[in-house]
């Protein structure tokens, strides 16, 4: 048998309040029925005074432990995906691993937007894999709320904030993380940006995004990978019992179903309730089904997520 990553536990974490589309129309010209229609947004929780980033993290990274049975002082590797840290540097994850009680761990940030979540599960697995770390904790966390123009409503209206972390563990059998695959392509850089950085504006800038050109890429890629990655593994679609994929919006989860030949009951949809919260979308969709009962121990998993860059990734799991 030869070692793998195995998803030991899960955990998620939003912030207080939450936001329906109603009360967002007395902020935004912008009705319920018109985000419903274009993107099935319902609402989104939106980060308050005192919860950041780093502290969503800890509390999804607190929940995954105690479902996976482990002690924070067990956890040699933190990885943490976020396009919204608390600060340029350190990096949000040492800052997790303060508030767990960590004293020495490996502990660092992945960037790659709404794709970041796969990339770091992908850096993780191959930490585990090769023997850097036994046990890992892999987080995608994002406060949106706080890079959004809230005068533009094509595009306020579509995020949220929120946390999610998986606990990895090296064991050798069936399950675990099968096969990875990661793809980007900086061609496409002025379709999905943050128009502000430290080495060009000096300030942390706005969100930016020209939406139909993205849907377009999105459905292409993200059908593409889900085969390469199912291909990889030796499977096929037919053989998936759930699709854990980035929740961006309804239009592209149902357009990429489709594309694959997969049917909706076997996508885990969260977008609804949570909106596009980028690299923390995917471990909050998974962590959400599994403790509602619909991912189960033993069933096959392909997470998907394609982010700005364009970044794009999938992984299948045993879990």
């Amino acid at each position: 048998m030869s070692r793998k990553a195995v998803i030991a536990g899960s955990g998620s974490a939003l912030p207080k309040r939450r936001v329906s589309n109603a009360e967002l129309a007395e902020q935004v010209e912008t009705s319920d029925e018109w985000i419903v229609e274009r993107t099935g947004i319902r609402s989104r929780y939106i980060a308050g005074d005192g919860e950041t980033t780093a502290t969503l993290a800890a509390d999804a990274a607190r929940r995954a432990l105690e479902a996976a049975g482990i002690d924070p002082s067990e956890i040699g590797l933190i990885v943490l995906a976020t396009a919204t840290p608390d600060q340029t540097f350190p990096s949000s994850a040492t800052k997790v691993q303060a508030m767990l009680g960590i004293d020495d761990c490996i502990a660092f940030d992945v960037h790659a937007v709404c794709t970041g979540f796969l990339y770091a599960l992908t850096v993780a697995e191959s930490m585990v894999r090769t023997g850097s770390a036994d046990k890992a904790l892999v987080i995608g966390a994002e406060t949106f709320s706080r890079i959004l123009d809230w005068e533009d409503r094509t595009t306020c209206v579509l995020f949220g904030d929120g946390a999610g972390a998986l606990v990895l563990t090296a064991e050798d059998g069936d399950r675990g993380i099968l096969a990875t695959r990661l793809h980007a392509d900086g061609r496409h850089n002025d379709l999905l940006y943050v128009d502000g950085g430290p080495s060009t504006t000096g300030t942390v800038g706005k969100l930016r995004m020209k939406g139909r050109e993205v849907f377009r890429h999105a459905v292409v890629n993200l059908a593409e990978v889900m085969n390469e990655v199912l291909g990889a593994a030796g499977l096929s679609s037919d053989e998936v019992d759930w699709v854990v994929p980035h929740q961006a919006n309804m239009r592209i989860l149902d357009a990429t179903a489709k594309k694959l030949g997969l049917p909706a009951e076997k996508v885990v949809v969260t977008v609804n309730e949570h909106a596009n919260t980028s690299a923390a979308s995917v471990p909050l969709a998974f962590d959400t089904a599994v403790r509602d009962g619909r991912i189960k121990r033993g069933d096959l998993l392909v997470l998907e997520a394609m982010g700005g860059g364009f970044t794009w990734g999938a992984a299948a799991v045993r879990y």
